[in-house]
């Protein structure tokens, strides 16, 4: 089985958690440098970052994940027109790449169309795949 874990933070130490909150103070804007070249981010970059650092500087620890593709498995069974079930056993058996969100499973979308493009190439794995009902 495949597990793609987000990204876990520590909370600031005391200090850099104060500079932290001064700097954000009535911060309307967020510009970061990479390699010395300056980066301003959009409106919605900058809330999403904003309320990273925000939640540094009240001393939390963060952690940061990508949600934007991933589905259910009742959304990812829905979309490869499985059941659910066989869905779950296919994480399970590692045919399909999961993330977990606690006890949940997510899987990306690319992941599941990916598997359905590899369907088309394998002869008789259309009546494997077909939905339970």
């Amino acid at each position: 089985m495949t597990l793609v874990e987000p990204q876990v933070t520590d909370s600031l130490p005391p200090a850099e958690r104060e500079a932290l909150a001064r700097a954000l103070e009535g911060s309307h804007d967020v510009t970061f440098f990479v390699d010395g070249t300056a980066h301003r981010l959009g409106a919605g970059a900058r809330g999403a970052v904003v309320d990273l650092l925000a939640r540094l500087s009240r001393g939390e620890a963060v952690t940061v994940g990508s949600i934007e593709e991933l589905l259910t498995t009742s959304q990812a069974a829905a979309l490869a027109g499985i059941s659910h079930t066989f869905l779950r056993n296919m994480t399970d058996r590692g045919e399909i790449p999961v993330q977990y969100r606690g006890s949940h499973r997510r899987i990306r979308r690319q992941d599941v169309l990916a598997w359905l493009a590899g369907q088309k190439n394998v002869p008789g794995a259309q009546a494997e795949a077909t939905p339970e009902g």
